[in-house]
């Protein structure tokens, strides 16, 4: 019965591998499905999709002439004297009736066209960064709770093997070797997983609210599949940095204040408009008149000048807000490489050597422990150490998932079309 037991444990204890550990069966939220449901449901996207409708028909009158006016009313109209108020054959009065028509100069309506398409571009732009950061954001908080998921698995796994631990040591017991206070040590061990368990537990919680934001409901169902494989290049993000779509929609926002420079300095050249209007005279004779009327910005060094220099400092104020866009995700870009290499050489460190050493040292104490020459205590001693590094590398990994996810979703755009 004894060596029976030992060849169980010695077989339960050897938990090489973890960090590839396989998939949760009773969840159903793969990492796939957890993006097309948030691509499709996010009110997000339905609220940017909503503004590109919005600048859409906006720009349809853009270039119109503006609406045509009716003039009607009465002219020479007596007040005093035997006529007055008498439109009739006896008076003076004439009715009039006109047909206006404004054409503003056309270099002015092609800047509003322009500016409008433009605006179009801006929306258009301003969806892809939503879909990005609702991609990015929800594979971040999958892969979070995927994590736990994970720790949350070993901690099984360990409570089991504890429980068979136990019944080893009452063997010992059993066979007069060891000491009586030897079976407290595993309940105390049992306890500290217990404890361990309700802090991952609420953890999960936390991630799966978070998940919850983006996949609503379907969150409860936990996750499940495998981790997505990412293929980062550093060069390639680097080289591409101004093509991230939060910096390439300042060239859409550049041509809308281009276009509106253009219209205000339009402005200075005149607009004009042509009134036909028909009069009827109670001598019974009518007339016609046409006329034309035009714009004199004769006082343009108060009126168009300020407001063309006015937009002139706004595009330069959105030229400087792109460079320093640009520094700033360099930056950013810049740190997630260093986290990114300092995060892939820690998981290979605890694969191929903080784990298997955490394994090894089980099991010399272990052997220590049953010829006699170890305490219990330090077999313990060694399952908590290995336990800790195990809950580690888990945790390193999926910080590394979370960075990769990170990293492509921020840039699957802006590299699209070149090979990683």
């Amino acid at each position: 019965m004894r060596n029976f037991s030992w060849h169980i444990l010695a077989t339960k204890m050897a938990l090489a591998g973890l960090i590839a550990s396989t998939p949760f069966s009773a969840y159903a939220l793969t990492f796939e499905s957890a993006q097309n449901i948030a691509l499709q449901t996010a009110p997000q996207l339905k609220a940017s999709n909503a503004q590109i409708t919005v600048a859409q028909q906006s720009a349809i009158p853009a270039g119109e002439l503006p609406d045509p006016k009716i003039k009607i009313g009465v002219d020479n109209l007596p007040i005093s004297g035997p006529d007055r108020f008498n439109p009739g054959p006896g008076g003076m009065a004439m009715q009039t009736f006109a047909l206006m028509q404004e054409f503003p100069n056309s270099d002015k309506r092609n800047a509003r066209v322009q500016a409008a398409n433009s605006r179009i571009a801006v929306s258009e732009m301003e969806y892809r960064i939503a879909r990005q950061n609702i991609a990015r954001e929800t594979g971040q908080a999958w892969i979070a709770q995927y994590s736990i998921e994970q720790q949350i698995a070993l901690l099984d796994k360990l409570e089991t093997e504890n429980k068979l631990f136990t019944k080893v040591i009452q063997a010992q017991l059993a066979s007069g070797k060891g000491s009586i206070t030897d079976t407290i040590l595993p309940k105390q061990e049992l306890a500290r997983l217990g404890e361990m368990r309700d802090e991952l537990i609420a953890r999960r919680s936390q991630a799966m609210a978070q998940l919850s934001r983006w996949v609503g409901k379907a969150a409860d169902e936990g996750v499940t599949g495998n981790l997505p494989l990412f293929q980062i290049d550093p060069q390639t993000l680097q080289s591409h940095v101004a093509n991230r779509p939060e910096l390439a929609a300042f060239d859409p926002k550049s041509n809308v204040l281009d276009a509106e420079i253009a219209e205000a300095r339009a402005s200075k050249t005149p607009d004009w408009g042509v009134e036909l209007k028909y009069q009827r005279n109670p001598q019974d004779y009518d007339s016609v008149m046409l006329e034309f009327t035009f714009d004199l910005p004769i006082f343009s060094g108060k009126r168009q000048n300020p407001l063309i220099a006015a937009k002139v400092a706004e595009r330069s104020a959105l030229d400087a807000e792109r460079e320093a866009s640009i520094r700033e995700r360099s930056a950013e870009l810049a740190n997630d490489i260093a986290d990114l290499q300092r995060l892939q050489q820690a998981e290979q460190r605890y694969q191929t050597t903080l784990i298997p050493l955490a394994e090894e040292k089980i099991t010399l104490s272990l052997t220590a422990w049953k010829s006699g020459k170890g305490a219990l205590s330090e077999v313990i001693a060694a399952r908590r150490d290995r336990l800790d590094t195990q809950l580690k590398a888990i945790s390193i990994s999926g910080e590394l998932q979370q960075l990769q996810a990170r990293l492509h979703f921020t840039y699957s755009n802006a590299t699209a079309g070149v090979a990683q």
